[in-house]
């Protein structure tokens, strides 16, 4: 194995919250195509998944937010090549907005996955017309599982 391959890492933590992947190897794979799909390299990927509470308190303490969220994405650098992060997901917000959508619970979570990396590769969503954007890109990656 070769030192690139030996440190690409992607790992999935729960903190405070009754939840795991049905699938982790299938959403492993799925998480290295969508990188492939956007010709990125990756070296360390973090999902941490957790319920409100716990990312309300993230987001407060590191981003001076008191609202709930159902992602925060944290790059490890500005620019990174390759990139490497910890992406925060409250699973009580996906279910909600899952619901609230109209979508499954597996659909809304592989948008929000697909959407932390899509902010590490430099998509953004403020705007309209970068919303759309980042739609498109999300719709793509969820065909890609």
């Amino acid at each position: 194995m070769d030192k690139e391959a030996e440190e690409k890492t992607i790992h999935f933590h729960y903190e405070n919250i009754d939840f795991q992947l049905s699938d982790e190897s299938k959403y492993l794979n799925w998480v290295k195509m969508v990188f492939e799909e956007n010709k990125a390299r990756y070296a360390t990927i973090n999902y941490i998944f957790c319920d409100d509470e716990y990312l309300l308190d993230v987001n407060h303490q590191y981003l001076n937010h008191n609202y709930y969220t159902d992602i925060i994405s944290f790059p490890y650098a500005e620019h990174p090549e390759p990139v490497s992060g910890d992406i925060f997901i409250s699973v009580d917000r996906v279910k909600d907005n899952a619901v609230t959508i109209g979508v499954t619970f597996e659909n809304e979570l592989r948008r929000v996955m697909a959407h932390g990396i899509l902010h590490f590769l430099g998509y953004k969503d403020k705007k309209v017309e970068d919303q759309k954007m980042m739609r498109s890109k999300e719709n793509e990656m969820i065909h890609l599982f």
